[in-house]
């Protein structure tokens, strides 16, 4: 998450560890007497000159005992939250974890128990924020071009995607505005030429920004289905690609004029109506 101003900003991995039991959750440690019981995915920080997945493995290891045998990415989340008198970024890096054999816990010092949850829906199981917006994302059950509800409350969301035909081949971008009811504010999309489907991403998102500027929009949420995307807008991946680095760069610029930005990845299918308006955008020229 980009944020002007000076604003705090949090930095977790969190892990998702599956088996047919279900989804294994750890109980955290009191700590003060008076504080509640919360239970959470295994989460920790990234300590400095580490990798992202390289924090996940090690946090694992001294938190629950267990050694991960593949750790792959599998989303990054973003969402604002209050802090005190002002607002606290999250960034968290989401991975898949796999463990060989039977996964049999050993918790240590941060956490006192373990379980396996199926149906997180129908359980009395108190989950942290964090660990509750990672399953609600996981289960699919946020609504349609919305994340969390932990989100500010005055910003719009922009889902953006772009498609090539071909990749590269003939290639269009998408946009969808929404207000913080969920209310469709604007839909577009524009034919951008012969590109790869890593440069129509790129030109959607640009796109998006540009809307939002030319709207006045100052905070936004802006959602997309490419993760390569959302995980190089957020700092998680260097950009590499020659061909995209001008519009990469473009962008940076332009989010000065914002006060607070995020960037958020979501699953194709949530992403419906930005992917038509590109894939519309196109059949138009291919029609003609």
């Amino acid at each position: 998450m980009m944020i002007r101003g000076g604003m705090k900003q949090r930095i977790r991995v969190v892990g998702i560890i599956k088996n047919d039991e279900g989804v294994l959750i750890f109980k955290r440690s009191r700590g003060r007497s008076e504080s509640p019981v919360f239970w959470e995915l295994p989460t920790g920080k990234i300590k400095f000159g580490e990798q992202p997945e390289e924090a996940m493995a090690r946090s694992l290891t001294e938190y629950t005992g267990l050694n991960a045998s593949n750790v792959k990415l599998k989303d990054v989340i973003t969402f604002l939250a209050p802090e005190d008198s002002s607002q606290l970024s999250n960034l968290y890096i989401v991975y898949e974890l796999g463990i060989n054999g039977e996964i049999k816990p050993i918790p240590r010092d941060r956490y006192t128990a373990y379980k396996f949850v199926k149906d997180f829906a129908n359980s009395t199981i108190r989950l942290n924020e964090t660990s509750m917006s990672v399953i609600e994302i996981e289960e699919e059950k946020t609504s349609p071009g919305r994340i969390s509800s932990r989100d500010t409350a005055n910003s719009v969301t922009i889902n953006v995607d772009g498609a090539s035909r071909g990749n590269p081949g003939p290639s269009g971008i998408g946009y969808c505005i929404h207000d913080n009811t969920g209310q469709i504010i604007e839909k577009g999309g524009e034919f951008i030429g012969f590109a790869t489907s890593r440069v129509a991403e790129y030109c959607a998102m640009r796109k998006g920004l540009e809307r939002a500027i030319e709207l006045g929009y100052k905070t936004c949420r802006f959602i997309a289905d490419s993760l390569m995307v959302v995980n190089q807008l957020n700092g998680v991946f260097s950009v590499k690609n020659q061909d995209i680095m001008p519009i990469y760069k473009d962008i940076q610029g332009k989010l000065d004029q914002f006060e607070a930005v995020s960037f958020t990845h979501v699953p194709r299918s949530k992403n419906a109506i930005a992917d038509s308006e590109a894939n519309i955008a196109i059949d138009k020229i291919l029609r003609k």
